[in-house]
């Protein structure tokens, strides 16, 4: 039998036209399926049957936790466990969350939650490290929490992400479950937390003065800690248990300032000195060269690594070298004011060895220059104002008439409204009349009777004496 073209050809096109009509049938008759919703990090809380507590703790604290939680973020939540719960609350002697202090469990939760959405991949991609928490701190700066993934993912060496509890996404953010409450550090928790500072830690342990307590007081306090890589280069080679335990104590000190001091207070100020808990001569607190033009750098040899680690009681910023007791030369090189008085006790006066003079700490030297000196520091824009520098000869007695020797002369000893004589290593006296005239704090009449010369700054505290800073250059009575 013969098939007929267009017999064929009408069958396709009736088979065509029932199967449009069906499928257009169907999509008139069926509703559309709206896509499933994410839940928010509180929603995902409330789903997930390990973290009641968190959930209920968040409805107990104060600030309206819950309805924060809720919002856009981005956060990252820290969601410890209820068995982490049980034991936070055992270890703090607190029978139920009901006996934990409202706006207290508010700043524990904050603790937990970073304003960003941190993956484990952005952990584990920077191996260790600081993020802020929503939790408040020294001088209101929000609390610091380290990280470290070299054994998991671990946060202030207390608690870790468990297993499967990674990277829960939310609308809002993300959840890690973790299995410990994690409480809010003090500067000591930090140090505690972060291997690199574990010489520093020891350290703490062994200097006189009862250190660690010191400063796990109220503060605050603002410490430069060096690093273990700094510890080593300090004792180079010196077990720390040979070293005298009160001097280490005041280089400890050396790097504790009693306030808040952050990074962006440093750059702020540029430049500067301010006071640390060592003392000098005097029992006068010691003083502390800054400087922010090449990245944050103190007494002109260590600079910031790690910035604005936050605790409970202060600040940290790790630094990469210890910072001995300073002298008077160390301030000298480190403030770039001075680098033309620097130039003339070095390569200008060859002669005399004004660096390992004055950098002398003990006393009963064979030409009878001995500590403690009180250094009277022309700028460079004082120098500037000298017809020209003299030549070695007479330089080196103009830098000599400079310095008051066996004498820490602070500002507090000079007489006030009236004249303080001093006799410079030089030979000739100086007079020093407060208060002084104009802007000047303080006038001085050098050794060939010219008046009207002034200290501008006072007070730079050093380890073997102190230094004022003059705006021009005294000369000596060359009569003699």
């Amino acid at each position: 039998m013969k098939s007929n073209p267009n017999f064929m050809k009408v069958i396709l096109a009736m088979f065509t036209l029932v199967i449009s009509f069906s499928c257009s049938n169907d999509d008139n008759g069926s509703e559309p399926v709206a896509p499933e919703t994410e839940q928010n990090i509180v929603e995902i809380a409330l789903s997930t049957p390990e973290l009641t507590i968190l959930v209920s703790a968040l409805q107990a604290a104060d600030g309206d936790l819950v309805n924060v939680l809720q919002g856009d973020g981005p956060f990252t939540v820290l969601a410890p466990t209820n068995a982490a719960f049980t034991a936070f609350l055992a270890s703090n002697n607190f029978a139920s969350l009901d006996d934990v202090p409202s706006d207290v469990l508010a700043e524990i939760l904050l603790n937990h939650v970073i304003s960003a959405d941190i993956t484990s991949g952005d952990l584990v991609a920077s191996g260790a490290g600081y993020a802020s928490t929503n939790a408040s701190g020294a001088g209101g700066n929000n609390i610091s929490i380290y990280f470290n993934t070299t054994n998991g993912v671990r946060f202030n060496n207390v608690s870790a992400v468990t297993e499967g509890g990674a990277d829960i996404d939310a609308s809002n953010g993300t959840i890690h479950i973790v299995d410990a409450v994690i409480p809010i550090p003090s500067i000591l928790a930090h140090a505690g937390a972060n291997a690199d500072f574990n010489s520093l830690a020891v350290a703490l342990g062994a200097a006189d003065g009862n250190l660690i307590d010191v400063l796990s007081g109220d503060g605050p306090f603002t410490v430069l800690a060096p690093d273990n890589a700094a510890f080593e280069t300090f004792l180079d080679g010196t077990p720390l248990g040979n070293v005298n335990t009160a001097v280490l104590s005041q280089v400890l000190l050396n790097h504790v300032i009693g306030d808040v001091v952050t990074s962006s207070d440093l750059v702020g100020g540029g430049a500067g000195y301010t006071n640390t808990s060592a003392t000098g001569p005097g029992m006068n607190p010691l003083s502390l060269y800054y400087n922010t033009s090449d990245g944050v750098k103190f007494n002109g040899i260590s600079t910031v690594t790690t910035a604005d680690i936050v605790g409970t009681n202060g600040i940290i910023h790790a630094v990469d070298t210890v910072i001995d007791i300073p002298t008077v030369v160390t301030f000298a090189a480190a403030d770039p004011n001075f680098s033309t008085l620097v130039e003339a006790l070095t390569t200008l006066t060859p002669g005399t060895d004004f660096v390992n003079i004055l950098s002398r700490t003990e006393g009963s030297n064979a030409d009878g220059i001995n500590p403690d000196f009180t250094v009277f520091a022309p700028t460079n824009d004082a120098f500037a104002d000298l017809d020209a520098i003299p030549g070695e000869v007479l330089l080196t007695q103009v830098l000599l008439h400079h310095v008051v020797g066996g004498a820490n002369i602070t500002s507090g000893d000079l007489t006030p409204n009236g004249d303080t004589t001093a006799g410079t290593l030089e030979g000739d006296d100086i007079t020093i009349t407060l208060p002084g005239t104009g802007s000047n704090i303080a006038d001085v009449t050098d050794g060939a009777g010219n008046t009207g010369k002034g200290i501008i700054a006072v007070d730079v505290q050093a380890g073997n004496g102190v230094i004022h800073v003059l705006d021009a250059v005294l000369i000596p009575d060359t009569t003699n």
